[in-house]
This record gives C-alpha cells, structure tokens and sequence, in this order.
C-alpha cells in the first residue's frame, strides 16, 4: 500500500519538473546581453545567484542529473555575474584609476593588487621589474598557463568630469590598464573558487610599464615565465561594442620603434690656419637630405604587401639662427615582421649615417631600445583559436569576430617571442554612455559593464587550457606565426 501511494506522487512531481524545465527561457550570455546586467536566479545545487547572462540552459541535448546539467560555462557566468561581483569589480577599477601612476611607479596600484590577492587567499610572488607582481593559482604543477594585465597610466591630463576622475595631476588612465588589472583580479576570484577543477597552474601576472620601459621584458628578466606554456592577454577597445571579443591569428600589432639622431656640423678650414674659418657644414641641409631619403626606404624598398611605416614626427634645431649648430630629428618606424621591423632600424640608422656624411657633418642615432622598442605581438595559431573557442563558447558565436591587424604596438609581444601567445580585444563602446573614444584621449573612459566579461573569459581561457592542454599543445602551430620569430643581428 505504502509503495503504492507513491508511486503516482513521484510521476506527478517527475512531469512538473520537466514541464519547468522545458518552459525556463535561456538567459546565458549572446548577442546584446552583456555580463554583468544582472538577476537572481536558482542555481543547480544551490541558493547561489547567476547573472543576466548565466544560462538556464543545459549541458546535454538529452538531459540529465546533478552537475551534468551546469558546466563551466554557466559556473564561470554565473560567478562573473553576481551583482556582488559586479559592485567589486568596479570598485576596484575605480580606485585604481583614481590614482594613476607611471610606468615603474605602480606603488600604490601593485600594493591593491597585493591586497586584494591576499584577501583571496592568492598566493604571489613579489616585486619583479620593480613593482610587478605574479600570482599563482592551482596546483602548482605543470601545465602551466599565464594570464597578463599591465598596470601603467600615461602621462596625460584627465579632461573628463566624473566622480573618480584621477587625482593625480598630469596622469591618467587613458588606456585602460585600470580595467585590465580590475578584470585579472575578478579572474583570479573566479579561479580560486574553483582551484579544485584546474588540472594545473595558472600564472596571473600584473605588470608594470607596458607603455614605456619594456615591463614586459623585464618581467621575464625576473623570472615571470618560468615554467609557462602559454599566456593570454586582453586589451579593450573602443572600436567593438561593450564586451565584444576580437581576435585574429598571427600578426595582430605591429612592431614598433623609436629613433632619435643628432646631426652636428663640422667646422672646414686649412690646418693650422690661424685665420677664422669661413666655412661650414650646415646641418640643417644634412637633415633635410635625409628625411627625403627616410621617406624613400618604405615607398622603394619595402615590399608594398608588408605594411611599414617610417615617420619623422619632430626636427629641432638646438641654437636657432647659429649656423653649423647640432640639429635633432626624430621619428617612429613600424611593421608587422621581425625580418621588416629590424630591417627598417638598420635602414635607417644607415641612412641617417649616410646623409650626413655626404654634407660634410656626423650623426649619432638612438633607438631607445631598453624603454620603446618592441617587436610585432603575434599570436599563436593555436592560442587564437582557443580564445575564439572559449568566447564563442561563453559568450555567443555573436559575440566574437575576427579583426584586422593595427599598426598599434604593445610589450605582449615579448612575451608572444617567448611563448605561444594569444592577444585578444574586449569591446568598450556605448555611445549612449560616450564611450568612443580612443585610448590615449584625455577623454577616454569605459563601459563598465565589460568587467564581469572579462573576469570570465580571462578564467575561462586559463581552465580550459590546462582541461585541453594535451590537445591544445599537440596540434602545430601555423607558419605564419612561428617563421616570423626569426633571429636577427643589427
């Protein structure tokens, strides 16, 4: 009789679950929603609270029980999107960018880092290149995976009035290195919670002087990769709506280098002569000789389907109206391959070198090489495709696209010589909010909505690359992004 009487109770509740759950509408991030809009809802397993954009979808088309239901997409977007998380996230950005600090003066901003890692739980390794820190996540272990966020402001006045407007006078963040040390934090939240799912290490690297000084550099010099397999790093962008992912494989920034000569007049005359000298070497002649002939290394040499660029932006004349006095120019050159980008700087050093000669004057050339001097950013065929798999996968195949390359330059790219590397952009632009302009304005400003998104891909792309590690590294990378890592003598 017991038995009996139970048996139509179990099929009436067993038909109501499944009508619930066949009616629940998916809310899981995709097309406009954006991570971080935010409601409450069940979770499988618990009272937790999902995000807007956390699915109530499924794992199996077939169904199923227990955690087979939830996979790491919904747990990620589901942490990502907690209005708690949201609140934090941008607080922490707020603060940061508060106050802003130039490259290898990140004191206050490496010791918020140190202090939100350690309220985490978050083991970290501390300084390297002077402010940077690493911290660990995991099992110690191999594999190993980085993930990368540069801390550094520019040099530039805030123009923009709002509440957290930078105090700091003359310095800002620009370009949104705020956002991206705030997204790393909220990955390595994410990451800790579920320390016990990675199936190795995750390396969360906050580095200081991307804008100048090479921190990358230096941040390898310390020790940074050791161990590291690969390395993922995001950059927003004005140019894709808010939380848009782009991406594209091999060169994806261009190499980038700054040079500076010095042309100085030599003084003619007959040895010995105690007569004044009536003639002269005139600098500013040698000078206009060469930028001529700068202009002539792209437009006769290069080959017109590789992209370079040579610019003399500035000419200064150190004593106006003395004759034979020193002149400065300077100038930027890039491209999209080592073999260019360092066939350019021999170029032009020989050039500059060469005209002066010819005008009877010296030269002497400067290349900055230990503070702005960095390679082309290439990404790794393999990385590129796992952060196209991974934000298609979380976030919508909508939300992803394809980019083209920009003569933009960024430090990543020492990291991508070191390391299979994946770079990636993540959407800022809301025109209802005004967010469009580009880094670098004293008007730049994001939309903070992106944060959840990118503290989910970040943690995103670093569990699933130690969960398909095997996979991943096993397939051979494309030659477009392995042949380009050639070496190079000067």
């Amino acid at each position: 009789m017991e038995r009996g009487g139970h048996a139509p109770c179990a099929l009436v509740l067993l038909l109501l679950l499944l009508a619930a759950r066949s009616s629940s509408t998916p809310t899981f991030l995709e097309e406009d929603v954006i991570l971080g809009t935010v409601v409450e809802t069940a979770r499988v397993g618990g009272g937790g609270s999902k995000g807007a954009n956390a699915s109530t979808r499924r794992g199996g088309a077939n169904g199923g029980g227990g955690r087979y239901y939830v996979g790491w997409k919904e747990e990620i977007a589901g942490m990502a999107g907690r209005p708690e998380m949201a609140a934090w996230l941008r607080g922490v950005r707020r603060r940061i960018h508060e106050r802003p600090e130039l490259a290898y003066e990140e004191v206050e901003t490496s010791r918020l880092v140190r202090d939100e890692l350690a309220a985490m739980g978050v083991g970290f390794r501390h300084p390297l290149a002077r402010t940077g820190v690493v911290a660990t996540v995991g099992t110690g272990r191999p594999p190993v995976v980085a993930l990368r966020a540069d801390m550094d402001a520019l040099p530039i006045q805030e123009a923009l009035e709002w509440e957290h407007k930078s105090r700091n006078p003359g310095k800002m963040h620009a370009c949104g290195h705020d956002a991206h040390v705030a997204m790393l934090l909220g990955a390595a939240r994410i990451l800790k919670a579920r320390e016990h799912l990675l199936k190795g290490t995750v390396k969360l690297l906050f580095q200081p002087a991307e804008e100048s000084g090479a921190g990358a550099k230096r941040m390898m010099e310390d020790g940074a990769l050791e161990g590291v397999e690969a390395i993922f790093a995001v950059h927003v962008s004005h140019e894709h709506p808010t939380s848009v992912v782009g991406s594209r494989t091999g060169p994806l920034l261009a190499g980038c280098g700054f040079f500076k000569a010095v042309i100085r007049g030599e003084a003619q005359g007959e040895p010995g002569a105690t007569r004044p000298r009536r003639r002269s070497s005139d600098p500013v002649l040698a000078a206009a000789s060469t930028i001529i002939s700068l202009q002539s290394i792209v437009s006769r040499e290069a080959d017109p389907l590789d992209s370079q660029v040579v610019s003399v932006a500035m000419v200064n004349d150190s004593a106006s109206g003395v004759v034979g006095s020193p002149l400065v120019l300077g100038g930027t050159f890039r491209a999209f391959s080592n073999a260019s980008f360092y066939h350019l700087r021999r170029r032009i050093e020989e050039v500059i070198a060469a005209q002066a000669r010819v005008h009877g004057c010296s030269a002497a050339v400067d290349f900055f090489e230990n503070q702005s001097f960095y390679p082309p950013t290439v990404n790794d065929a393999r990385m590129y495709a796992h952060v196209k798999a991974v934000a298609a996968q979380l976030l919508g195949p909508r939300s992803y696209r394809d980019v083209p390359p920009m003569m933009g330059a960024e430090d990543f790219s020492f990291y991508s010589q070191a390391v299979p590397a994946g770079f990636f952009y993540i959407g800022v632009r809301n025109e209802t909010l005004g967010s469009v302009h580009t880094g670098h304005s004293p008007y730049f400003m994001i939309d903070e909505d992106v944060l959840p998104t990118g503290a989910a891909v970040h943690a995103a792309l670093a569990e699933r690359f130690l969960a398909e590690h095997d996979a991943l590294m096993a397939s051979s990378p494309s030659s477009s992004s392995t042949s380009d890592l050639i070496e190079h003598e000067l």
